[in-house]
């Protein structure tokens, strides 16, 4: 199904690329790319271009049978799956499975007309499909934290943000990407922090149906957005922080992505930092919460050389590094288990 709005931002695109595109200039951008055909020369790649049941044999020789969690959602939803109506449950269930089970289950779907969802979303390919990276894997990535495989027939996953950089690549059906610079947080209308679909906030718009009166500035984010299509052995770069709205359009999808940061495992979390200044900072006094965001100012966002005090007791104000880290780590813990 079409989007009923449309973009007039091209998103950068590199035709017939390979792996030395994907230099350090390019992981490490701020704005998206699109690589297409980068992993086109994958096995998993030309199975899925004979047929659904040639992909499910290639991939199902990998397999083992350890759990994984999948999601079903009823076919009346069309793919979406989301909360329920009233934002107090979601209109999708978790079931536990296996790699196996969930490739079954898509092959006996394709011949229903209107078939249920069924999503696997995010699981290591290390831990179900041993293997399957020594055939199938990108050079400059294969030290990237995490590498997963996302499979499932049609669906739609609401915009929502990754702070890992990504790079996703498209084996197998067609998938559409829909995507937001970090900006456009406030025009797209995002709920709970802390109860959410699948780990992480998302936008509440439908985007096939979007209500601009419910939600009238999300007008204003279309106008900032790039949305592009991937068909088989094409990937697409997405930096941190970018919203993104993934659809997936055809009866069998898979998917294979790669996460990582580009700061050294031992730094934490923004998300953390985020959750504590909501303990400990947002509902202060107007006057004080400007004094606290001079002071982020100061020491985190713009941090001064602070050349008056000497290196020996610069402590936390050096650069991090492990030592650094834990010190901080073991502070904050012990005043949070106050």
């Amino acid at each position: 199904m079409n989007l009923p709005f449309t973009s007039n931002n091209n998103i950068k695109e590199i035709r017939n690329s390979t792996v030395a595109d994907l230099n350090q200039g390019q992981l490490s951008s701020s704005h998206p790319c699109v690589f297409r055909g980068l992993v086109s020369h994958w096995p998993i790649v030309h199975a899925a271009e004979q047929s659904t049941k040639v992909a499910v044999d290639y991939l199902q020789q990998w397999a083992n049978d350890n759990p994984v969690q999948a999601f079903e959602a009823s076919a009346e939803v069309a793919g979406r799956f989301f909360y329920n109506d009233n934002l107090q449950g979601f209109n999708f269930h978790p079931k536990t499975t296996t790699f196996n089970g969930v490739m079954k289950q898509l092959i006996e779907l394709k011949h229903h007309q209107k078939p249920p969802s069924v999503y696997l979303g995010s699981t290591s390919i290390n831990h179900i499909l041993p293997g399957f990276r020594q055939h199938n894997d990108l050079e400059a990535l294969q030290d990237a934290p995490l590498v997963s495989i996302w499979a499932g027939n049609r669906s739609r996953i609401a915009a929502h943000y990754d702070i890992p950089d990504n790079l996703a690549c498209n084996v197998a059906g067609r998938r559409r990407f829909t995507l937001f610079p970090p900006d456009q947080l406030a025009n797209l209308y995002i709920g709970p922090l802390d109860y959410t679909p699948a780990g992480q906030s998302a936008s509440l718009v439908d985007f096939q149906q979007p209500d601009f009166t419910k939600f009238p500035q999300f007008a204003e984010a279309i106008k900032h957005c790039f949305i592009v299509e991937l068909e088989p052995g094409d990937a697409i770069f997405i930096p941190s922080m970018w919203w993104h709205h993934v659809e997936g359009l055809t009866d069998f999808n898979v998917l294979v992505n790669y996460w990582w940061r580009q700061v050294p495992d031992f730094m934490g979390t923004p998300l953390d930092a985020l959750n504590h200044a909501i303990l400990a900072i947002r509902d202060l006094p107007e006057s004080q919460r400007k004094v606290w965001q001079d002071v982020f100012q100061h020491y985190v966002f713009a941090p001064a050389d602070n050349a008056h005090i000497p290196a020996s007791k610069k402590g936390i104000l050096n650069p991090l590094d492990e030592r650094l880290a834990r010190q901080l780590r073991s502070q904050l813990l012990n005043k949070l288990n106050r």
